[in-house]
């Protein structure tokens, strides 16, 4: 049975995302079923597709204004790294970590999914963003200063304060 299914939780109505999220999920399922004699092969799949699923996520952001050193994207450089040193130290045998490092992944990526990406989705929508071509619907819906912050609702546009983000929402 795999750590982490697929639900309409994890769905945040952006259906090129929720198909890369889908096939995350599927790829850690395959991880976590996985012989010894599978594993790094499976492991190395979901790394190939991690970086594939950060960097367009990471590209949507670039695209709509948010800051190239936010904590989103920071994040995605985070897990990706620790995954590929997972992956080495897999090769020189401690095949055990990568089967715990699933597990903690299946944890982790549930909130990710529901408050970075689910803020980023948002976003996305909000400003008529194709995922495909890179074009922008509604360019004055566009934040004027890059978003700085990790793209939920808690984050802020780059240069302004919590405090200040409250009160605008306010008034």
């Amino acid at each position: 049975m795999p750590v982490l299914e697929w639900s309409e939780a994890l769905s945040l109505d952006l259906p090129q995302m929720d198909d890369t999220h889908r096939e995350f999920v599927d790829l850690l399922a395959a991880v976590d079923a996985a012989g010894d004699a599978t594993l790094l092969p499976a492991w190395q799949t979901l790394i190939e597709h991690t970086e594939v699923h950060f960097g367009q996520e990471d590209r949507w952001m670039r695209e709509t204004r948010f800051a190239s050193g936010n904590c989103h994207s920071v994040q995605h450089q985070v897990v990706l790294n620790v995954m590929r040193e997972g992956l080495k130290r897999a090769e020189a045998g401690d095949l055990e970590l990568l089967r715990m490092m699933s597990s903690e992944l299946a944890q982790w990526f549930p909130q990710h999914a529901q408050s970075m990406d689910a803020g980023l989705a948002l976003h996305l929508r909000s400003v008529g963003h194709d995922p495909r071509t890179g074009a922008v619907a509604r360019p004055e819906a566009l934040p004027a200063a890059e978003i700085s912050g990790c793209g939920s609702a808690a984050c802020t546009p780059h240069g302004e304060s919590a405090q200040d983000s409250r009160q605008s929402a306010a008034a």
